[in-house]
């Protein structure tokens, strides 16, 4: 098979991408597995939280992998397993096996997406190093929007097996273009002392947890707002057609935060600046969303200032992660504990929601949780902010003769 000559840096971008249809197939085939399995609410939440299972258990550890025997050849185990472990869930007529399927999915994610900052930094010259980095925090909102459109026309023509088949294959595609088009790890294989001193350092540091608190209290905001939208949609009147674009068109926005955020740095804009203020505008979108009142519009346009103006967080913290990484060769490690930090904020935010929900009678209190998520994110950006600046200095002061060693 022949592969189309892509850059490399497109390349890792789409792989990404493609990792992202696995995470949006779910919701719109939640309905037709209920149905065809006879799924309870409980087993569907089940299928919903096996996806966190392999960010929240071996983030660091994947991105521990990925540092010691290479970066491309890390993403290209984890396309696999998705493309082979989609592929089997696409076959699948059984709520267990499904579940543990879609936990393989999520271990393979791990691994496909940990090695993105640091191949981009490989493949990207510096001066546009801040741009690219931007940009790939827009993988997961782009690969989602549009699994989210495209898996109910699919699960129309084939069931919701065809939307499985079609990531996998989408999965399988880019891993032939990365083996292809990306270039080979050129490092020997670390010995075992060396990659546990990875760990060592990535844990040793004050940036790489600043990160992965910032990630973890953005990602728990995100998972409520558009966990709750299908109830937004539903007092409104809204057709589930209808709802399931409007879904995707809130997730689609969130791409151009990311894309913005890569731009303002690259023009020497401020991370804490662009953190801060899209933490207080997330508060807000999520208090017109859900605790306004106000007619739909408006409240949709809560929800639309919530992912465009929010997506700058993801997008500057993918950039600040090789500039916080305790030296080079630790990009991975520092990316896979962000991850960590992701996937246990979208772990544990929905169940607080719902203890609030059930104290105060009503959903409509829930911008209080991500309101304090918010001003948490405003205070960790200001530290984030110093530890940028601490780790410039550093590395000016180790390399005064130019530009050089500039991470």
């Amino acid at each position: 098979m022949s592969f189309p000559s892509l850059p490399p840096a497109a390349i890792v971008y789409l792989a990404g991408f493609a990792t992202a249809l696995h995470v949006g197939k779910l919701p719109p085939a939640l309905p037709a597995l209920q149905h065809e399995l006879g799924l309870s609410l409980v087993q569907a939440g089940l299928l919903v939280s096996a996806f966190q299972v392999g960010g929240m258990t071996m983030g660091l550890f994947g991105g521990l992998l990925a540092d010691r025997f290479g970066l491309r050849r890390a993403m290209l185990t984890g396309l696999a397993m998705m493309a082979i472990a989609g592929a089997a869930g696409a076959m699948t007529k059984a709520v267990l096996p499904l579940a543990l399927l879609r936990a393989v999915e999520s271990a393979g994610f791990v691994l496909a997406v940990l090695p993105g900052p640091a191949l981009l930094r490989r493949v990207t010259p510096p001066q546009r190093m801040n741009l690219a980095l931007g940009v790939w925090g827009s993988y997961m909102p782009a690969g989602m929007a549009l699994a989210l459109v495209l898996a109910p026309w699919l699960i129309v023509i084939g069931g919701w097996s065809l939307a499985w088949w079609a990531a996998a294959l989408a999965s399988a595609v880019m891993w032939g273009l990365v083996l292809n088009g990306v270039p080979a790890d050129t490092a020997q294989v670390q010995p075992a002392q060396r990659a546990w001193a990875l760990a060592r350092d990535t844990l040793s540091g004050r940036g790489p947890w600043l990160l992965a608190a910032c990630f973890g209290c953005y990602a728990g905001q995100w998972m409520v707002v558009f966990s709750f939208l299908p109830t937004a949609y539903q007092d409104a009147g809204i057709a589930p057609q209808l709802a399931g674009v409007l879904t995707a068109a809130g997730v689609a926005v969130n791409l151009s935060g990311n894309v913005a955020a890569g731009a303002l740095l690259q023009r020497g804009a401020s991370r804490t600046a662009l953190i801060a203020a899209a933490s207080l505008t997330m508060a807000l979108g999520a208090w017109l969303a859900f605790g306004s009142g106000l007619h739909f519009a408006w409240r949709y346009a809560g929800v639309l200032a919530f992912s465009a103006v929010g997506g700058l967080v993801p997008g500057a913290l993918f950039a600040s992660a090789p500039r916080l990484a305790p030296h080079p060769g630790a990009v991975s490690t520092t990316t896979g504990l962000m991850q960590q930090g992701s996937s246990l904020g979208q772990f544990l935010t929905p169940p607080l929601v719902a203890a609030v929900v059930g104290a105060s009678g009503g959903w409509q209190n829930t911008w209080w949780v991500t309101g304090v998520l918010a001003l948490a994110n405003v205070a960790i950006a200001v530290l984030l902010g110093r530890a940028v600046a601490r780790a410039d200095l550093l590395a000016r002061a180790a390399a005064p003769a130019g530009p050089a060693a500039a991470r």
